[in-house]
């Protein structure tokens, strides 16, 4: 009931926040925020570049191999870490399309196995090895809470699945209700032997193909006792980044999880792009994060991924002329970035989700823009996750409803991010704090910027600057 309160309190606020003044934006959680040991994340976490990689729509081929011939010039622009999207079997009982048609991934047949469409498990080994030899680290979509009505454990364990008046039930939501998920069927984590064979399962990518982590699907649908059990016997084996897609759940940064969904963010920044609400609505939101979840947390941010891509629209359709200004928010915000499979060719369509539908890779257009931030986000501590980097400090200006501008600053390193979140042309004066002042080189330009106390800028619709002293 607290979560269900604070979603609800947090979404008033934001309904109203162009006619109400944001509070000041608190740079760390409040002391009555709960504090306690968080599980650790492997040093190469504090600075990832998540990718997320469909692997079905990747390449033409829609398999390992397509998936491994790009590997180069992913590390080139400088993704660090590959999320594949779920490599199993694919249920064919109660499919959601016709079928003919492929399936959603996300209806796992055998958590053991390997789609055959893309390969084998000697083609996903080769994948990660040589992804491992480029200096990236490759984490698996994993779907804990159910599987496919044809699963293997079906067959071999129906008492690993939940009943409902004797009968076996489609993956049930947060509140006891339907999901709609009719091509799946819900697992029972009341019963020990279920949470043994989950963790075994898991344990037995990270023994066999060296995996570096797991995005969990719906992981707030698992109780997060489970989690408890099973971080340190996943810990035992290597220590793994974990990512819950899941926002409701504070105790998820206690048990298991190293981030979390930003799906807050996400909502916040289509409205501002849509002129539903503006820049002032991020302040609420940062209190509002830093207040909801314990010290040191830190979440993945994005503008797309394959739900939104597929069923939401394009960045086109989403964004419009704002998608590059967000994009280099997600980066410099306060958490994990996320590049979407297709974004750095500037991708035009909606991916279908159930069916064969490639990407068609042009020029790469936008390969550039992300090489520039992914480099400074490894280069600039300041630009780190959580605790690992330095605190986001607004910096005022006379236009906060339209402009948002703010500092992160780190053992040194610091960055400077002014942004014209709006459809007009904004003049205003920014006014940094004395520790800000100084001269700074700015990424997207050739030119040295030399930061006063008091500046007058001129920018146009969705205009930004970053500006670095390194």
């Amino acid at each position: 009931m607290r979560n269900l309160y604070l979603l609800l309190a947090f979404a008033a606020v934001l309904f109203s926040c162009e006619n109400k003044p944001a509070p000041a934006v608190q740079t760390a959680p409040p002391p009555s925020a709960p504090k306690s040991d968080r599980p650790a994340e492997p040093e190469w976490a504090r600075n990832a570049v998540l990718y997320e990689c469909n692997i079905r729509q990747f390449s033409p081929a829609g398999n390992f191999a397509g998936v491994q011939q790009q590997l180069p010039r992913l590390k080139e622009m400088g993704v660090n870490v590959l999320w594949l999207m779920p490599i199993h079997p694919i249920g064919k009982q109660n499919r959601k399309m016709k079928p003919s048609d492929l399936g959603s991934p996300y209806s796992v047949q055998d958590y053991y196995a390997i789609n055959p469409d893309f390969g084998t498990l000697d083609d996903l080994k080769n994948l990660i090895g040589e992804a491992h030899n480029l200096g990236l680290k490759v984490i698996l979509d994993w779907v804990p809470n159910h599987t496919a009505w044809d699963a293997v454990w079906m067959k071999e364990h129906p008492e690993y699945y939940t009943k409902v008046n004797g009968q076996f039930t489609a993956p049930l939501n947060e509140h006891g209700g339907s999901t709609g998920w009719d091509d799946c069927v819900d697992l029972d984590y009341s019963n020990p032997a279920t949470r043994k064979a989950m963790i075994e399962a898991m344990q037995y990518w990270v023994k066999t193909c060296d995996i570096d982590g797991f995005r969990v699907d719906m992981a707030g649908l698992v109780p997060n006792d489970f989690w408890a059990e099973a971080r340190p016997a996943l810990d035992s084996v290597k220590q793994l980044f974990m990512l819950s897609e899941w926002q409701d759940e504070p105790g998820h940064f206690k048990t298991c999880f190293n981030a979390n969904y930003g799906w807050k963010w996400k909502d916040v920044t289509k409205d501002i792009a849509a002129g539903k609400q503006n820049a002032k609505s991020l302040d609420t939101l940062l209190n509002f994060l830093n207040d909801f979840y314990p010290e040191g947390y830190y979440q993945m941010y994005f503008t797309t991924n394959h739900d939104e891509n597929s069923w939401s629209g394009t960045d086109a359709e989403l964004y419009g002329a704002s998608i590059d200004a967000f994009n280099v928010l997600l980066f410099t915000w306060q958490g994990t970035p996320m590049i979407y499979s297709g974004q750095e060719d500037g991708l035009a369509k909606r991916l279908k989700f159930f069916e064969k539908d490639p990407i068609r890779w042009k020029k790469y257009a936008k390969t550039e823009f992300y090489q520039k931030l992914c480099n400074l986000r490894h280069s600039n501590r300041a630009l780190w996750s959580g605790k690992n980097g330095g605190a986001l400090n607004k910096i005022p200006t006379d236009a906060d409803e339209h402009v948002y501008a703010f500092t992160r600053e780190k053992d040194g390193d610091r960055v400077i991010v002014v942004l014209n979140l709006s459809k007009q042309n904004r003049t205003f004066t920014l006014k940094p704090g004395s520790d800000a002042l100084g001269a700074y080189t700015n990424l997207f330009g050739a030119s040295t910027v030399q930061v006063t106390r008091e500046m007058t800028l001129t920018m146009k619709p969705w205009e930004y600057l970053v500006l670095t002293n390194k």
